[in-house]
């Protein structure tokens, strides 16, 4: 009961957080890497779990989308509620899955990717955001733990949360079947609560995009799962046609027109 008395402690800090200056900063840059990335993905079935403050797929072409949260909020829309670790889906019934911060304040994040796995069609895709531990966002998160009393817990949104680092959670998808489409790094510069601060860093989100993306303070990752004995095949153009000998030919030879005149003059029964 306490664990479910604090995630859903998590999930409300998590909407109020969103809401400030430095969450608006956030949504506007994941936003605009979701909206380019689901507008090329196809099928039938969508889910975006968490994070309702975005409509993360609101430029997916895809028929049925879904969202949910880990416990109802009056505040925010969403057609189920659910665990993340324990999908009320199918296996393979869902095409795409955007998991927006799950999986650094996930009980159980291997489980969660598990549970991912097992829902999601082959060639499906799965769009995971997170906090890079080795970014400005990430230094800072090691600053608070650093000068916070050892007995004080850093427990506001996000710096409460487990971040994964990118190498890390790209071995775990390699385990699980997945193969890393694209990765992208957004909010290049520090994160200052107050926007003026930002606007006088914002010179280090063109100079760390471009040279130093590692330093980004959040990932951004689209995979693809890949089963093992499915192969998609392709015509090769390049092949001889057909063999003659594989072509079907009459049993029997039937005599042309002139030789059917050849046979008359010989039997005299026709003359030239």
């Amino acid at each position: 009961m306490s664990s479910q008395i604090n995630l859903q402690n998590i999930q409300n800090a998590q909407y109020q957080w969103l809401d400030s200056e430095l969450g608006q900063y956030l949504q506007r840059q994941e936003q605009a890497l979701y909206d380019q990335a689901v507008v090329d993905l196809f099928g039938f079935n969508a889910l975006q779990m968490g994070s309702l403050q975005m409509d993360l797929l609101r430029n997916s072409r895809i028929a049925h989308r879904y969202h949910s949260a880990e416990y109802a909020c009056a505040t925010q829309v969403h057609d189920l509620c659910c665990q993340d670790d324990f999908l009320p889906f199918a296996d393979m019934s869902l095409d795409v899955l955007l998991l927006p911060h799950r999986l650094e304040f996930s009980e159980r994040p291997h489980q969660t990717l598990r549970e991912a796995e097992r829902v999601m069609m082959p060639e499906g895709h799965l769009l995971i955001t997170g906090f890079n531990p080795f970014g400005f966002w990430g230094l800072v998160l090691a600053f608070k733990k650093l000068v916070s009393n050892k007995n004080t817990v850093v427990n506001t949104f996000p710096w409460n949360g487990k971040f994964i680092g990118l190498n890390r959670l790209k071995d775990w998808l390699a385990l699980l079947g997945f193969e890393v489409v694209s990765v992208e790094m957004c909010c290049h510069e520090p994160p200052f609560e107050q926007a003026a601060w930002r606007k006088r860093f914002a010179f280090m989100n063109r100079l760390t995009a471009r040279w130093l993306t590692v330093m980004g303070g959040v990932y951004f990752i689209v995979a693809k799962k890949r089963v093992v004995g499915m192969t998609p095949l392709k015509p090769n153009w390049k092949n001889a046609p057909l063999k003659s000998v594989l072509i079907a030919r009459p049993t029997q030879r039937k005599p042309t027109q002139n030789e059917r005149l050849e046979r008359k003059d010989n039997n005299g029964q026709c003359e030239q």
